[in-house]
Protein backbone atom coordinates (compact mmCIF):
# COMPACT_ATOMS: atom_id res chain seq x y z
CA UNK A 1 0.00 0.00 0.00
CA UNK A 2 1.28 3.43 -0.85
CA UNK A 3 0.33 5.00 2.48
CA UNK A 4 2.31 2.46 4.47
CA UNK A 5 5.49 2.88 2.48
CA UNK A 6 6.15 6.36 3.87
CA UNK A 7 5.41 5.20 7.38
CA UNK A 8 7.87 2.34 7.09
CA UNK A 9 10.60 4.67 5.82
CA UNK A 10 10.02 7.03 8.74
CA UNK A 11 10.09 4.16 11.22
CA UNK A 12 13.50 3.00 9.99
CA UNK A 13 15.09 6.38 10.76
CA UNK A 14 13.21 7.90 13.69
CA UNK A 15 16.16 10.04 14.85
CA UNK A 16 17.38 11.22 11.44
CA UNK A 17 16.26 14.81 12.06
CA UNK A 18 17.91 14.94 15.45
CA UNK A 19 21.17 13.52 14.12
CA UNK A 20 21.14 16.11 11.33
CA UNK A 21 20.71 18.94 13.87
CA UNK A 22 23.51 17.62 16.06
CA UNK A 23 25.87 17.49 13.08
CA UNK A 24 24.95 21.09 12.17
CA UNK A 25 25.45 22.25 15.76
CA UNK A 26 28.84 20.57 15.91
CA UNK A 27 29.93 22.23 12.66
CA UNK A 28 28.74 25.61 13.94
CA UNK A 29 30.70 25.14 17.17
CA UNK A 30 33.84 24.22 15.22
CA UNK A 31 33.45 27.27 12.95
CA UNK A 32 33.16 29.55 15.97
CA UNK A 33 36.27 28.02 17.53
CA UNK A 34 38.17 28.41 14.26
CA UNK A 35 37.19 32.07 14.01
CA UNK A 36 38.60 32.64 17.49
CA UNK A 37 42.00 31.39 16.34
CA UNK A 38 42.31 33.83 13.42
CA UNK A 39 44.59 36.84 13.66
CA UNK A 40 43.21 40.37 13.74
CA UNK A 41 44.48 40.94 10.19
CA UNK A 42 42.68 37.83 8.91
CA UNK A 43 39.48 38.92 10.66
CA UNK A 44 39.80 42.37 9.09
CA UNK A 45 40.09 40.72 5.67
CA UNK A 46 36.72 39.01 6.12
CA UNK A 47 35.08 42.07 7.66
CA UNK A 48 34.94 41.03 11.31
CA UNK A 49 36.37 42.53 14.47
CA UNK A 50 37.69 40.73 17.52
CA UNK A 51 34.56 41.89 19.38
CA UNK A 52 32.31 40.27 16.75
CA UNK A 53 34.17 37.00 17.15
CA UNK A 54 34.05 37.10 20.94
CA UNK A 55 30.31 37.76 20.85
CA UNK A 56 29.78 34.87 18.44
CA UNK A 57 32.06 32.56 20.43
CA UNK A 58 30.02 33.00 23.60
CA UNK A 59 26.71 32.03 21.97
CA UNK A 60 25.27 28.63 22.77
CA UNK A 61 25.69 25.93 20.14
CA UNK A 62 21.96 25.91 19.33
CA UNK A 63 21.91 29.66 18.64
CA UNK A 64 22.34 29.77 14.88
CA UNK A 65 22.04 33.34 13.56
CA UNK A 66 21.51 32.08 10.00
CA UNK A 67 18.92 29.47 11.05
CA UNK A 68 20.56 26.79 8.88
Amino acid sequence: MKGQRGFVLMAKRPFAGLVHKIVRWQALHEERQMLATLSDDALKDIGLSRGDVEHERHLHFWQDPLRK
